[in-house]
């Protein structure tokens, strides 16, 4: 296991990883996401790994499926595998636990820089050119973009 987490600026988030793929046999991630009132990610659908959420803080709103689920601390949310999903934060800011065991850290990683720190980026819309990189990256990692966040 590494010695400290390593910190990742991932979209207008700060992602933790507390579990590489690479650091267990069982290739399981553990991600601690950090994000701003509204962050969102498009509809999409994981084709190779299922992902649980599990909140920390703050309120989510889930899309899973057209079935709309609002979570808060120590609510757990998982979304299977070939599921349409996505979720928006509700409160000023929220942390949120995700485990997988597929391409979804690499995906992260292959979309994200080193953290400066912990505070989160400048909350700034994504590019044309940034939204068609992520959709890039994600086909790539067996996730596919399939709409707009929720509102």
């Amino acid at each position: 296991m590494p010695a400290t987490p390593e910190r990742l600026q991932f979209m207008s988030g700060h992602v933790t990883i507390h579990l590489a793929q690479a650091d267990n046999i069982d290739g399981i991630s553990i991600l601690e996401h950090h994000m701003a009132r509204d962050f969102g990610p498009p509809l999409h659908i994981h084709h190779e790994e299922a992902e649980t959420f599990h909140i920390l803080s703050g309120r989510l709103r889930f899309h899973r499926d057209g079935e709309i689920l609002e979570a808060g601390p120590g609510a757990t949310i998982h979304l299977p595998k070939g599921s349409r999903h996505t979720f928006r934060v509700l409160s000023d800011e929220a942390r949120a636990l995700t485990i997988t065991n597929g391409p979804f850290e690499r995906m992260v990683r292959a979309a994200s820089r080193p953290a400066d720190s912990d505070a989160l980026p400048p909350q700034i819309p994504p590019s044309l050119e940034q939204q068609q990189a992520l959709a890039e990256i994600c086909a790539a990692h067996q996730i596919d973009l399939v709409g707009p966040p929720i509102d």
